[in-house]
């Protein structure tokens, strides 16, 4: 039922929507419930109607679930019309188009509207991957040729990308704009570059977690553990890679890594390429990185830990609160607490690298590698825990660490040696990126925030994100990753650098 708070108004009137699939429909509706007039166009034969049951539909069941009056649902249905050729279109005063994603294809139906409008209609793209300004350039007035990008399924995403292209006019953007906010969405307006905001923002999570998977450093189960559990997010990179198949995902993160002239931050990886061609989709095959049974996932258990009798613990962590933490944890586990400088011959040493790995770490700081653990510690012990350790470390050692770490019953995830852990490497890339964003003026910052929330469900935007964990861990844990690889995926945003060198907030524009 209506909550009595009008919506904005619209800018526009009378909307077309050229093809009828999911974006489609869902856009439909939504315009319809801003009270425009919809004109709908598909050349299949019978999908406008089936569109139209399908929107009719749900209004119905909004109905029933008392969320929405009937005499709302019979005038939503009444401002839903067909078209069965575009020439009936031509009173539109903005036509989006949610066909096929290819540019000759979106191009020549531009090429065809042109002739049919007004000279003041707008043209609006829903591509989700294609340049707004090369669809634009085909037609006699790129200036009213705009991206609209929707996320599916459109009634639910709250969220849709403004894009104008290099020759878009700015009243034709300030009114697109306008009739986003009309159709209860927020509206993130970004400049035309490869992924626009919240596709090329999300290139971090999954990537870096295949690289994760590629250096063998655990399984896909623990990093989506430690991601959803640790880290917060609301699904993990291969359930979600799982989810949206990878014949979708692969394309996507070669496409943005092309365009972009392969800047390393979007490297895909070889393991997406090899599970395409073997058919291991996702869900849709029954297969991906996890196997499907009724749809249901089948996740290995986790393994139970190791039982282990209290033995001397010393604490080799350098950031303070980290410190503080482990010693809190090593007391309410009432295991011996060592203070000395150097830990004794028995001692298990707990270190809390910043994007160094074990190895690294105990060596530096003159400790015996067969006794040493390292521990994430970037956000704290309050939800599960990982630990990594060297290749030298004896198994009593690491099986005493694991026991300590879950005296308490929170669960451990147990890694082998990484420069980063699994949370410090993926948190990092997507800051990293979010920055390198900002810094290219893709969008505001507050705008890059919200629209990352809204389109991907992170549980900060990557720029608070840093703020969140503190930007210039994340500057130590990029510039120790980039010091022990030598891979510039890992190179720090001037963005990020500058702000976290000044304690500046990363949302500070």
């Amino acid at each position: 039922m209506s909550n009595g708070i009008s919506p904005p108004r619209s800018p526009f009137h009378t909307l077309g929507i050229v093809g009828t699939g999911a974006m489609g429909r869902g856009i439909a509706q939504i315009a319809a419930q801003a009270g425009l007039t919809v004109y709908l166009h598909d050349l299949r034969e019978g999908a406008v109607a089936e569109a139209q049951e399908f929107i009719g539909g749900m209004w119905s069941r909004g109905v029933e679930k008392q969320r929405l009056s009937e005499a709302d649902a019979e005038l939503y249905r009444s401002s839903l019309k067909g078209a069965t050729s575009l020439a009936e279109l031509a009173e539109c005063d903005i036509v989006v188009e949610a066909i096929v994603e290819k540019l000759e294809a979106k191009q020549a139906l531009f090429t065809e509207l042109e002739e049919i409008l007004d000279d003041r209609a707008v043209l609006a793209t829903n591509t989700s991957s294609l340049s707004v300004t090369a669809i634009a350039s085909a037609c006699r007035h790129p200036e009213r040729v705009i991206g609209f990008h929707f996320f599916n399924p459109v009634p639910l995403m709250k969220i849709v990308e403004v894009i104008p292209g290099l020759r878009t006019a700015d009243d034709v953007a300030d009114n697109v704009e306008a009739l986003g906010h009309a159709m209860g969405h927020f509206t993130a307006r970004a400049t035309d570059t490869p992924g626009f905001l919240v596709n090329h923002a999300g290139r971090a999570y999954g990537t870096e977690a295949l690289r994760i998977l590629g250096e063998r450093v655990t399984n896909p189960a623990t990093i989506d553990r430690i991601l959803v559990d640790q880290g917060g997010f609301r699904m993990g990179p291969f359930a979600l890679l799982d989810l949206t198949g990878l014949d979708v995902s692969h394309a996507v993160m070669e496409s943005i890594y092309h365009q972009y002239y392969e800047e390393p931050r979007f490297r895909p990886s070889p393991l997406t390429r090899q599970r395409l061609t073997a058919g291991l989709l996702g869900r849709k095959s029954g297969e991906g990185f996890y196997r499907y049974v009724d749809g249901k996932p089948q996740v290995p258990e986790e393994p139970p830990l190791p039982e282990a009798d209290p033995r001397p613990v010393w604490i080799g962590a350098e950031e303070t609160d980290a410190r503080q933490a482990l010693v809190t944890l090593v007391q309410a586990a009432d295991w011996p607490l060592e203070n000395g400088e150097a830990p004794s011959q028995d001692a298990l040493c707990l270190l809390a690298p910043l994007g160094e790995d074990a190895t690294g770490c105990a060596l530096r700081l003159g400790l015996p590698a067969e006794r040493c653990v390292a521990v994430d510690m970037l956000a704290g012990l309050d939800k599960r825990r990982s630990l990594m350790t060297t290749p030298t470390t004896h198994t009593e050692y690491r099986d005493a660490a694991m026991a300590l770490l879950g005296h308490d019953d929170t669960p451990v995830s147990a890694l082998d040696d990484s420069n980063g852990f699994v949370l410090q490497r993926v948190v990092a890339c997507i800051v990293n990126v979010g920055s390198e964003i900002a810094q290219q003026g893709v969008a505001e910052p507050t705008t890059i925030d919200r629209a990352v929330e809204l389109g991907l469900g992170y549980p900060y935007g990557p720029l608070a994100m840093g703020d969140h964990y503190g930007s210039r861990r994340i500057l130590t844990v990029l510039d120790n990753m980039l010091a022990a690889t030598g891979d510039p995926r890992y190179r720090a945003s001037p963005w990020l650098r500058r702000r976290a060198s000044l304690g500046l907030p990363l949302t500070s524009a």
